[in-house]
Formats: C-alpha cells, sequence, structure tokens
C-alpha cells in the first residue's frame, strides 16, 4: 500500500468533510441530482472518448496508485551483480531456473539463457517495455479526462440548477433545491476533478517513470551479462540511473 497516496486521499477528504460538519452538518452538502449529473455523467462522457475495454482497464491500472510493488534500483543492482558473478564463473546456463524479483527479469534471462542474440534480447525486452508504458500512459490520460470532464459536467449542473430556479421564480419552495443543484454540482466537480482524478493520474504517470527506470536498468544489465562483462562494470553502469547522493558504494 502506498502510504502517500492514501494518505493524501483520507486527508483531504477529511479536511472536507470536517468543514462541512462545522459549517451546519454534511445533509446541506448532499444533493442526488447533483451527484448523478456530475459522477454518472461524467462516466458517461469519459467512456465516450474511449473503448469499453480501454475504460474497464483504467479500474484495474488505477490500483497502482494504491498499491505498487516493485524492486528499488538499490536491490536491482545486488540481484544483478550476484547474476554476473554466476553467469561469468559457470556460463549463462547457471542462471537457468534462478528466482529474481520481477518477471520482467524472468524472462530476459530465460532470452539469454535461450541462446538469443542481443539485438533479439534488446527487440524484446524494449517491447515490454514499451507496451507496459503505453498502458500506464492511457490510465493516466483517462483519469485525466475525468480531470476535464468533471468540472464541465459541475459547470452544466450549474446551469441547470440556475435554470430551474428561473423558472419557478413565483414558487419560493423550488428556489432552495434549484440553488442546491446550481452549487452543489460546481462543487462535485470541482472535489472529483481535484482531490481525485488528477492526483491519480498524476501518481500513475509517476509509476510509469519509476517502472521505466527499472526495465531500462534490467535491459542493460541483461546485455551486459550476455556480453561477459565484469560485475563490477555492470553495477557502475546501473549506478549511472541513481541520483548523485545515491550513487556512492556501500562499504
Amino acid at each position: 500500500m502506498d502510504l502517500a497516496t492514501l494518505i493524501g486521499l483520507v486527508g483531504s477528504f477529511g479536511i472536507i468533510l470536517a468543514a462541512m460538519v462545522l459549517s451546519g452538518g454534511i445533509g446541506m452538502f448532499v444533493d442526488i441530482p447533483s451527484v448523478l449529473i456530475v459522477l454518472v455523467g461524467s462516466l458517461f462522457v469519459v467512456l465516450m472518448k474511449f473503448s469499453l475495454a480501454q475504460f474497464l482497464g483504467a479500474v484495474k491500472v488505477a490500483a497502482r496508485a494504491f498499491s505498487f510493488k516493485m524492486v528499488t534500483p538499490q536491490d536491482l543492482i545486488a540481484e544483478v551483480v550476484e547474476l554476473a558473478d554466476a553467469a561469468r564463473k559457470g556460463g549463462l546456463l547457471t542462471l537457468e531456473g534462478k528466482q529474481v524479483s520481477s518477471e520482467f527479469l524472468s524472462k530476459g534471462i530465460q532470452l539469454l539463457v535461450d541462446g538469443h542474440d542481443a539485438d533479439v534480447v534488446r527487440g524484446m525486452l524494449k517491447k515490454d517495455l514499451t507496451q507496459t508504458l503505453e498502458r500506464h500512459d492511457l490510465g493516466a490520460k483517462i483519469f485525466r479526462s475525468f480531470g476535464d470532464v468533471g468540472p464541465a459536467m459541475g459547470m452544466i449542473g450549474t446551469l441547470v440548477g440556475l435554470v430551474a430556479m428561473l423558472a419557478n421564480m413565483n414558487d419560493p419552495k423550488s428556489i432552495g433545491p434549484a440553488m442546491a443543484v446550481a452549487l452543489l454540482t460546481t462543487l462535485y466537480g470541482a472535489m472529483l476533478a481535484n482531490m481525485l482524478a488528477l492526483p491519480v493520474a498524476d501518481k500513475l504517470t509517476l509509476r510509469k517513470d519509476e517502472e521505466a527506470r527499472i526495465k531500462s536498468m534490467s535491459i542493460d544489465a541483461l546485455l551486459a551479462i550476455q556480453a561477459g562483462q565484469n560485475p563490477r562494470i555492470i553495477e557502475d553502469l546501473l549506478r549511472s540511473y541513481l541520483p548523485p547522493s545515491m550513487r556512492e558504494k556501500k562499504e
């Protein structure tokens, strides 16, 4: 579980809910027509922009904003150095069946064991990386669409509420509900965009960058192992991916 995402989500909504309670109670901020216009309306509008499979797949991708397990660059470097040392001593066949931290790295090791040349290994792994990044981009794009559509649907709801209010000025009892729709749809749209959709989209972009770095490191490491490079050289190569403050080797 990503604590930053969870704390940010709970904290932001908690502050808003607390402000609502202190302002007179949650009840006055709940309006079913406004919810339908913003939430359900936004779902249908975003659905028009993508295929059904892409839209449904975004839910699975969004889970990466809250729960995402990936080996750290430092752990990957240590793991790869061990693999390189084993391959240098006993050949690439000694890597077969090795337990590694990721399916991507396991796939690359199998390509080496099978005897494919460097161009084939690089091409297949790069294609895998590209497809992974495209999935992340699509998920982020869908949630950014929610960030764009949510406030727009809120404005549409505001116009609906104002029309209803102006059309029934002779009935004082209808003015309050109409104004609620007019104002609450704007509130719901802003909350949907800025407290959920856009933060999730940004977190998915961050996940994409993290995965791109780890998989790029894995590709460089596998090609270096295949070329028979010294494990210390491979370690120095991979440390170039780290920020300068993290490149110092441990004693």
